[in-house]
């Protein structure tokens, strides 16, 4: 028997096809099913991206630091030399910087507060009717953070002075949260230099929501602070000494991460090694006063030597103060080294006058 080729075309006859067919039937009873996701349209809008992490920008400041190595390196090198000069030289010294550093960075900061001012506040909490209250305070505060007491890291609440109140409503931020963010990102860089986690901690402060009471000063002390933080002579890094050039560039807040880097290591560099120069005059000085003195008797002549070592600027009754001696004695005193050229009176009025060393 001859086999037909209809055999092979029969729909109707071929039993693949019949099974085929009622499994299509079969399906379209299932109306309320979802169609294959092939024949839906993909016509939804995209949905939110998940942000990255705060940590993140740790990666932009670890390229800011690699194509700025040899700059690093150099300014590291001087604020090495600083931190070495100064574990061997008087305390004083360190206290001398920090009322300079203090009182350029209230320029900075916007409170303009003068060297004189500022001593006067320091030593005895005297001020002027036109003096700001919450600007000395804000810059008295600088001046203790920067000659001592433990840093940022141990606890940053405790070296800002800033606690949450206890009657804060619940929906309020939380300096807590504000400042654990904050230390999240500064944690998460511990494998940068101190200097480059200086400068980020700096630029991040105000995007970390810690800028609301003097942040300007806050932010600029604590990074100074960081820079420092593997040394044991300087207790902070220079970062304002280099006059209003300092102000304007290592200190101001544009560009990215490279960019903001670069002006940070200029800054450093410029404060640092205005620093030492201030460290060279001061030494000498100190060397020609003591050789003047030698023929002098009595505690007076020292104990004064000490305190125009210590602070830029004297009133009579400041060196008073601190040296335990007369009023009149130290007014005798100190007529006697401006006679022989040791200090220079900067106010050039009859009352309320101030020395400085003449360096």
């Amino acid at each position: 028997m001859k086999i037909q080729a209809s055999a092979f075309t029969d729909d109707f006859n071929d039993p693949l096809n019949t099974i085929e067919e009622d499994e299509e039937a079969h399906e379209e009873d299932l109306w309320f099913l979802p169609g294959p996701l092939e024949e839906e349209l993909d016509d939804l809008p995209p949905g939110p991206r998940a942000e990255p992490p705060d940590t993140a920008v740790v990666h932009d400041w670890a390229k800011a630091e690699g194509v700025h190595a040899a700059r690093l390196a150099r300014v590291a090198g001087r604020l090495g030399a600083l931190d070495d000069r100064l574990a061997r030289s008087p305390k004083g010294w360190r206290h001398r910087l920090a009322l300079i550093e203090a009182a350029d960075l209230s320029w900075f900061a916007g409170d303009r507060v003068s060297s004189d001012r500022l001593a006067l506040w320091v030593s005895m909490r005297l001020s002027g009717a036109q003096d700001d209250p919450h600007a000395l305070a804000r810059v008295g505060w600088a001046v203790r953070r920067l000659t001592g007491g433990p840093g940022p890291k141990v606890d940053l609440a405790a070296f800002l002075d800033r606690r949450d109140p206890e009657n804060i409503e619940d929906s309020a931020e939380r300096f807590e949260d504000r400042a654990g963010g904050w230390l999240d990102v500064m944690a998460a860089a511990a494998e940068l230099h101190p200097i480059t986690r200086a400068c980020m901690g700096f630029h991040l402060w105000n995007l970390a929501g810690l800028g609301r009471h003097g942040g300007q000063m806050e932010a600029a002390v604590t990074a100074s602070r960081i820079a420092a933080s593997d040394g044991s002579g300087a207790i902070f890094a220079p970062l304002a000494m280099g006059g209003a050039a300092n102000h304007s560039g290592g200190l101001r807040v544009s560009g990215l991460p490279p960019e903001r880097m670069a002006r940070w290591l200029d800054g450093m560099n410029s404060a640092i090694l205005t620093a030492m120069r201030h460290l060279d005059d001061i030494e000498a000085w100190a060397a020609r006063a003591e050789a003047i003195t030698a023929t002098l008797s009595g505690k007076t002549p020292p104990a004064l030597r000490q305190v125009l070592t210590e602070w830029p600027l004297v009133s009579a009754p400041m060196a008073e103060a601190m040296t335990g001696t007369s009023r009149a004695a130290v007014q005798r005193n100190l007529t006697w080294l401006e006679n022989k050229g040791l200090v220079r009176e900067v106010t050039g009025q009859g009352r309320f006058r101030m020395w400085r060393a003449a360096i």
